[in-house]
């Protein structure tokens, strides 16, 4: 057992339960908090002031909502299933709560005099905990839709499903060579084998791909997709009102939460310190309370990076957002877990030395920018009938047009095949209007 397992282990009960009610209203207060700052931060990039008038600078308005909600009529379709229409909500938000639990906060404290770490579990296979807890978070958003009874929901819920799954795959396949460097799936052995280096400077592909699988993973724009109103009115949960819908907002918001902890726990060296200040006192600002504080910045950080996201970026189209998830993340994830494992083979084996590998690597490089630089661009094929296009754009006639000549005139006879029918010279019917 590591030594934080064995801390962990010891807790009393009254910590363990000091410590679960501690997680919850963390996540809830991070929820209430996420979607005030969403709403300033939003509202300042579009030039208005966003919620300003519940409490100071708006900041109870989140409560407020929260209050609204409660209070509301609470709604049931006349085709739902009952007990499955209520069960979704708390499928779709209880892995969201579960899966915080194996996040590391902090090193070891002291509370209330008891010797213990600031995280509530270590597993030996906490990745996979939180994987299994987003796999059956899926399950709630697929029986909302179904339980709702109506088509709109059910649409929404499966193409929710496709696409969580979907980007699933690479985010477990970004967590392969994190554990390869770490030599754990225990979330507290990955932030410890940071302590001399990050990895997202280390692995910056699986850095780059788990940050676009977080935003598709968790339905956040520029990928939601499933609440795309325009299309399917609101996504899995259009019948939901009141308490039930507030828990799938809540859902939301954590599972934003976890996972931005999560890419903290993995690429951002967990609670240590940044660089310049984990020098001070020879790393005094590693221990007691201090790594909550860095810990705290850098999740709040990833939750700024969803909140610019949502106010930058426009909304793809699904068959965009698949082929992203499908042909670009999984084959670039697979390549480059070949290529750490021949890197890894490499420096481990004595063959290679260092200088050998940098001086290599460094080659490749510059081939690879020579070619990127060297590769002609593919020049569009022009089309023999395109119509040609001014400066402004419009359609303009082409500079070698012949006008034809003007036919002879027609004049008008009258056939023997019946009164009031024009024929031409020839006796040939003629067009209408040639009289």
């Amino acid at each position: 057992m590591t030594r934080t397992a064995e801390l962990l282990a010891d807790d009393p009960i009254w910590l363990i339960l000091l410590k679960v009610v501690a997680i919850f209203v963390f996540l809830v207060l991070m929820t209430l908090l996420t979607i005030w700052a969403e709403r300033r931060v939003i509202g300042r990039m579009q030039h208005r002031p966003g919620p300003n008038r519940a409490g100071p600078f708006g900041i109870l308005q989140s409560l407020a909502d929260g209050l609204k909600l409660a209070f509301k009529e609470d709604i049931r379709p006349v085709m739902a299933d009952k007990w499955v229409y209520f069960l979704a909500p708390v499928i779709s938000a209880t892995p969201a709560l579960v899966s915080f639990a194996v996040m590391p906060i902090g090193p070891e404290v002291t509370i209330f005099g008891e010797r213990t770490a600031l995280q509530l579990v270590d597993l030996p296979v906490g990745l996979l905990v939180v994987l299994a807890c987003a796999s059956i978070g899926v399950y709630g958003i697929v029986l909302a839709g179904w339980a709702s009874g109506s088509p709109y929901p059910l649409l929404g819920s499966l193409r929710s499903a496709a696409q969580v799954i979907s980007y699933e795959i690479a985010m477990g396949l970004s967590f392969v060579a994190v554990i390869m460097y770490a030599g754990t799936l225990s979330t507290s052995g990955i932030v410890a084998a940071q302590e001399n280096g990050w990895f997202f400077a280390l692995l910056p592909v699986s850095f780059l791909v788990y940050v676009v699988s977080m935003v598709g993973e968790t339905n956040r724009a520029p990928f939601d997709l499933p609440e795309a109103e325009s299309e399917l009115v609101g996504g899995f949960h259009t019948e939901y009102s009141s308490l039930k819908f507030a828990l799938f907002f809540l859902a939301e918001y954590i599972n934003m939460v976890t996972v931005s902890a999560l890419a903290t726990t993995l690429f951002l060296g967990g609670w240590h310190a940044p660089w310049p200040l984990s020098l001070i006192g020879d790393g005094v600002l590693n221990t007691g309370w201090w790594p909550v504080l860095w810990f705290l910045g850098k999740t709040i950080a990833f939750l700024f990076f969803f909140v610019w996201l949502r106010g930058t970026l426009p909304r793809l189209r699904y068959d965009q957002f698949m082929d992203l998830g499908w042909k670009l993340l999984v084959p670039v994830s697979l390549v480059w877990i070949m290529a750490v494992t021949v890197i890894r083979a490499l420096r481990n084996s004595e063959t290679v030395s260092t200088q050998q590998f940098m001086i290599g690597g460094a080659v490749v490089v510059v081939i690879l920018v020579a070619a990127t630089f060297l590769i002609p661009d593919r020049k569009p094929e022009k089309d023999s009938d395109e119509v040609p296009l001014a400066g402004s754009g419009f359609p303009v006639p082409p500079i070698d047009l012949e006008v034809p000549k003007t036919p002879p005139r027609r004049t008008s006879v009258r056939s023997g095949t019946g009164a009031g029918e024009l024929a031409g010279p020839e006796g040939e019917e003629a067009p209408h209007g040639n009289v």
